[in-house]
């Protein structure tokens, strides 16, 4: 399956249950939120990376694998949601245009979130239809990855706290949802999904540290939403902790590790080649040099 193929299946998983959640009875102006929130989308990593391995493993079962992907896709817009709050860190813009709440007020952004977080545990309810004992495995997956005490819920507390484990911070705020994707994959082929766990949390901690570059090497136009953050709000960074060229050299590094983690399955020679060729993806062109 192309690169296009996924992600044309990716959107439409999502649209499917965000019709579910704004039909005609829904509140107007909450649903246009949720609508804010999901469409368009980003690069959509998370997703891309759960059907990625789900595709390795098998996909014997479509209907589970989109479930999971578009599970993953709604906790991390809710995510994005909360975190842009005044409460967190007050951005006015995410993905080139408003935070939903500068477009929809405070009141309805904290309900879009909320709402996004239900429907994805109801989308993986709902392929219990496909397979029972799958969608069980699916909820335990992605409630780890997005409660407490070790997913982006503890990720978004670390940054409360006055002294930060740097490691544990990063790998609850970012390396636990991407942990989350890759392990969803698995089961959702019908695999054991722990020895997936670290091809995603290597995928994490490289996507953190390469937002850490941007938030220092890049503009707000080039990345849609505020930069210079980290500093402002005083979070851990990896370019605060290494400097530009020490983080670049770690973000590579992370990227080869998640390419040698991927256990043995009938696709995983075809999916180390697509981990390593998707690295520039990670690291901005700017800190690009920094990298050799």
């Amino acid at each position: 399956m192309s690169g296009e193929d996924v992600a044309l299946r990716i959107e439409d998983a999502l649209q499917r249950s965000l019709i579910r959640a704004t039909g005609q009875s829904a509140p107007p102006l909450l649903a246009a939120a949720l609508m804010h929130s999901v469409f368009p989308g980003g690069q959509r990593i998370r997703p891309r990376l759960t059907l990625s391995v789900a595709l390795a493993c098998g996909d014997d079962q479509p209907i589970m694998s989109n479930a999971a992907a578009t599970a993953i896709e709604l906790l991390h817009c809710a995510s994005l949601v909360h975190d842009d709050m005044p409460c967190f860190d007050n951005a006015d813009t995410r993905r080139g245009k408003p935070s939903v709440h500068s477009a929809f007020g405070e009141p309805l952004a904290l309900l879009a979130g909320d709402g996004l977080i239900v429907l994805a545990f109801e989308t993986v309810a709902l392929a219990a239809v496909s397979d029972p004992l799958r969608s069980a495995s699916l909820s335990l997956i992605v409630a780890r990855a997005v409660g407490m005490p070790h997913g982006i819920v503890a990720g978004q507390g670390w940054e409360s706290e006055s002294a930060p484990d740097l490691a544990l911070y990063q790998r609850a705020k970012t390396g636990s949802l991407f942990a989350g994707a890759a392990m969803a994959g698995a089961a959702s082929a019908g695999h054991v999904a722990e020895p997936w766990g670290k091809l995603g949390y290597r995928l994490g901690e490289a996507y953190q540290v390469a937002d850490d570059i941007r938030d220092v090497m890049c503009s707000a136009a080039d990345i849609g939403k505020p930069v210079g953050q980290d500093e402002a709000l005083g979070r851990p960074s990896a370019v605060q902790e290494l400097g530009v060229r020490g983080a670049a050299r770690k973000l590579m590094a992370l990227v080869e590790d998640a390419a040698d983690s991927v256990p043995d399955c009938v696709g995983a020679v075809a999916l180390k080649a697509q981990i390593r060729a998707q690295a520039s993806r990670f690291l901005p062109k700017e800190a690009a040099q920094h990298a050799a």
